[in-house]
Parts: structure tokens; C-alpha cells; sequence
């Protein structure tokens, strides 16, 4: 045991400690903390769905008929009726023949890779991608491109070196809006090589699922090429307020994933309240109030990133509703977070592994429920906390 207090003690010295922080009340603009009450700017629920009359109602009476749990794995007794109208609704939305649903979006990346790709194939994988992709190459066993982020001349030119030696089958994998960065792939450059190269095209539309595109379809909607995604990756906790993640693509795929994607195999099934509650908020993404909830976001968004950027601070890259603030090293990234959490601000400090090295930041989240007035008044205490730490 003492070499892991060691461990811990060598992380609260560098500012790299992390402790669970309980919150007190639903995912609204505000919760309860043992602060106080607080604005909420680190919460994924972006449409404000997970605290929906709808998704709740739905919840409830899924309960009542079909239980609070399934009882097994969906190859064993755990596959139920809420399950099967759900993945007909993913693969609706996402224009795909099938889809199918998994625990969590680090069950679905990690079981998709490892389902689908091995020792022969080759993986070309954004740096920038999420953790959860990183080790679904690992799983695999497949061998590892690692593209310049977001830098599609740079990956054609890795396609082109492999080319001589192509045996297996290739994929090329991005986030569609990168998590910490909130900047999003360049997905249309993506599809003209994975044509040229002959090669699948997976995108991770964490979170762009619910909030981009004319219908919330996500960033290959918002950039015109859907239809040329093979491997649509999605969660059910950011933007639709529920739980789960899923895959949408081909039948073939799909039933390949069922008989070999190991996250799938043996995981205990989503609870039934779960699919039907994301039924209901992709209702509601399809909706006016869908469409209304959007509109309402990508205002909140530019109220508040402009509002930090004529006070001085760069938003880097992003174009979305997370809004990062750079600030460097862990020790100011922490101190800026306590000052605005006591002043009635949660937003938390991203240190690595999360990012890199001299790339810690506040990660801002926007919702489309938040108040303008809050926003404003949020992105000054934080160009306030900003000038006292690096005064």
C-alpha cells in the first residue's frame, strides 16, 4: 500500500491530484455543491435534456413495465424490446442500415476496434482522439498510424508511405468534435481520402451527436458528407441527457460486432429506462424544440466566447460549445478553478494525461438552457480570476 501513497503524495505535490467532487441536485444551469448553489460550465448535458419532463417520464414508466434491470448480457437474456426500437431509431437518425447500442462510449469505441480490426489491418488515428480510441487500438492489435491532429495533407501523406505495403484493411479515425479543444475534423478532406485510399472512414461524434447539423445529426450532417461516414460512433449522455453510446453502419457490421466486440459480449444490458429515455430525446432533437434548443446553444456559445475573447483571452480553435481557456501549467490551472468555484463558478482545470503537457485549461461547457446573464457574468469573474493569477 505505501508505494501508491507515495504515488498519490508525488501527485498532490505537482498539482496532478484528482478527487470525486459530489453534486447535490439534478444537471441543471445550476447545482448544489457543498459550496453552495454554483453555474454549471463543466456539464456535457448541452441541449439541457437530462432534467427533460420527457426523458423522465419516459424513464419512469419504462420501469414500471419492463423493470429496473435486464438481468444479463444481450447474447444471454439481456436483449429486450426498448433495446431493439432504439437501435431501429439510431440507425433512422443516422442513415445507416443498423446500429447497435453499448454501455458506455468507452465500451463502444474500444469494443468497435477491437471487433472489427486486427494484426493485418492498419489504423490511421488523429493524435488529438480520445482515450478511449487510443486503447480500442491497443485491443486490437492492429498496427497505429498517429496523423498531426486534424491534418489531413500530412495523413495522405502517411496513406501513400503505407500504400506498398498494404495487406489488411484500413480505417482512418477521428473525433468529430475533439473534447478538449472543441475544434472539429476535418471530415470532408477525410472522405476524398478514404476514397482515394480505399479505406473505412469511423467518426466519433461524441460530442456533436444532438447539437450539430440542420437535424442534430451530428458534424458529418453539419459538413455536408453523412452519408459517407462508414462507422458512426455516438453517445446517449452528452447532448441527448441519458446514458450509453452506440454504433451505427452497416448490417454486416453490426453482426459482426455482436458475435466478436468483447465490450458488447459481456456486458450486463442497458437498463430498458435507459433506451427509452434516449428515444424520447431524440424526439425532441428532431423537433422545433430540438431545432430551438440549437439555436439557443450556438447564441449562448458566441455570447460567452466573445465575450472572453475582447477581454484578451484565446478560445484557440474552437468553433463549438466547449470553450476552452489555456492557462498553462497545473498550479495557476487549479488556483484559477478554486477562485471561480468560490465565487460561484464550476468549471474545472484539465491537466494531463487529459492533455498535454503545458496544455492544461478551464474547460468551459455551454448549455443551451443557460441564461445570457449568467454567461456574461461568468466569462467576467473569469477574465477577473485570469488577470489576478497571471498578473
Amino acid at each position: 500500500m505505501s508505494c501508491w501513497t507515495e504515488e498519490l503524495e508525488i501527485l498532490k505535490k505537482q498539482d496532478m491530484f484528482r478527487a470525486l467532487r459530489t453534486v447535490d441536485s439534478s444537471q441543471g444551469t445550476k447545482v448544489l455543491l457543498a459550496e453552495g448553489e454554483v453555474l454549471l460550465l463543466c456539464s456535457n448535458n448541452y441541449l439541457g435534456l437530462a432534467s427533460h419532463p420527457a426523458l423522465i417520464e419516459a424513464a419512469a414508466k419504462a420501469v414500471r413495465d419492463w423493470g429496473a434491470g435486464t438481468g444479463g448480457s444481450r447474447l444471454i437474456s439481456g436483449s429486450m424490446t426498448p433495446h431493439a426500437q432504439l437501435e431501429e431509431k439510431l440507425a433512422a437518425f443516422k442513415g445507416t442500415e443498423a446500429a447497435l447500442l453499448f454501455n458506455s462510449g468507452y465500451a463502444a469505441n474500444t469494443g468497435l476496434l477491437q471487433g472489427l480490426f486486427g494484426p493485418d489491418d492498419v489504423i490511421f488515428s488523429d493524435a488529438l482522439n480520445h482515450a478511449s480510441i487510443v486503447d480500442g487500438c491497443r485491443l486490437s492489435k492492429a498496427r497505429t498510424v498517429i496523423y498531426p491532429h486534424g491534418d489531413a495533407a500530412a495523413l495522405e501523406c502517411l496513406l501513400s508511405r503505407e500504400e506498398k505495403d498494404r495487406q489488411g484493411r484500413w480505417v482512418i479515425v477521428t473525433d468529430g468534435v475533439f473534447s478538449m479543444d472543441g475544434d472539429v475534423a476535418p471530415l470532408v478532406d477525410l472522405v476524398r481520402l478514404k476514397k482515394r485510399y480505399n479505406a473505412l472512414l469511423m467518426v466519433d461524434d461524441a460530442h456533436g451527436t444532438g447539437v450539430l447539423g440542420e437535424g442534430g445529426r451530428g458534424t458529418a450532417e453539419h459538413l455536408g458528407c453523412l452519408e459517407e461516414v462508414d462507422l458512426h460512433m455516438g453517445t446517449l449522455g452528452k447532448a441527448l441527457g441519458c446514458f450509453g453510446a452506440y454504433v451505427a453502419a452497416d448490417r454486416v457490421i453490426v453482426d459482426t460486432l455482436i458475435n466478436r466486440s468483447r465490450s458488447f459480449i459481456f456486458s450486463t444490458s442497458l437498463p430498458p429506462s435507459i433506451p427509452a429515455s434516449a428515444m424520447a430525446a431524440l424526439d425532441i432533437v428532431q423537433s422545433v424544440e430540438g431545432e430551438s434548443l440549437r439555436l439557443a446553444l450556438w447564441s449562448n456559445r458566441a455570447l460567452f466566447a466573445e465575450r472572453l475573447q475582447r477581454g484578451g483571452l484565446s478560445t484557440g480553435e474552437s468553433t463549438t460549445q466547449i470553450v476552452p481557456v489555456l492557462t498553462g501549467e497545473p498550479a495557476p490551472t487549479m488556483k484559477l478553478a478554486q477562485s471561480l468555484l468560490t465565487a460561484g463558478i464550476f468549471v474545472q482545470g484539465i491537466r494531463p494525461p487529459t492533455v498535454p503537457a503545458g496544455n492544461c485549461r478551464l474547460r468551459a461547457t455551454l448549455m443551451a438552457t443557460h441564461a445570457p446573464g449568467d454567461l456574461e457574468r461568468a466569462a467576467d469573474l473569469i477574465l477577473q480570476a485570469m488577470a489576478g493569477v497571471f498578473r
